[in-house]
């Protein structure tokens, strides 16, 4: 038990820094998509011309506002899941399917990663139509943004999501070995419940 809570400490510390840095760039990311989505309906239904490039910002900040957000959900237990089965179990061996359930979820995310580096490194070779950055103050004229930047919200997401799922898999294992131990948490989670 000790030798879990070693690693789960410091894994739990870093989960809660990463995933609290994630959390303001989404909100951030979140303002800014709103603020454009705003500002294109203004240019087209008021000015009767449409900016080109809103749609694939909006779409570009969505991407990666999901992906920076989703790890924080999945450690605090927001997305769906069925309990019934597990609560109906025994505490011990509802505990051992749910930890079973994770080392599965850690396989799928595994994979999910792989997949995901490579659909960034495909797009090193495509630019975005629309989304060009102005770098006339270097001598390089307007760049057009590649496509793997918005890209690599995917396996950023996902990286983050098997960091939560190593923490969560401890968590279940000291669990089984002992259920009333305190685990070390996430202390923003608790501000955020408490509110």
């Amino acid at each position: 038990m000790a030798a879990i809570l070693t690693i789960l400490r410091p894994l739990a510390w870093i989960n809660t820094m990463l995933l609290r840095i994630g959390r303001n760039i989404a909100w951030v990311a979140m303002g800014l998509m709103v603020l454009i989505i705003v500002l294109q309906v203004f240019f087209r239904y008021v000015l009767n011309n449409a900016l080109p490039w809103p749609d694939e910002a909006a779409r570009f900040l969505m991407l990666w506002m999901t992906g920076l957000i989703a790890p924080s959900a999945y450690r605090w237990g927001g997305f769906v899941s069925i309990d019934l089965l597990k609560d109906m179990l025994p505490a011990r061996l509802g505990q051992l399917v749910s930890l079973c359930l994770l080392v599965i979820g850690l396989m799928v995310l595994v994979v999910g990663l792989q997949l995901g580096l490579k659909h960034v490194n495909s797009g090193w070779l495509f630019a975005s139509s629309t989304l060009k950055l102005p770098l006339e103050f270097l001598g390089l004229g307007l760049v057009r943004l590649k496509l793997a930047w918005m890209y690599m919200s995917l396996p950023v997401g996902i990286g983050l999501m098997i960091l939560v799922n190593i923490e969560l898999i401890l968590k279940a294992f000291a669990a089984l070995i002992d259920p009333d131990r305190e685990m070390p948490g996430d202390q923003d989670h608790a501000v955020i419940s408490a509110e």
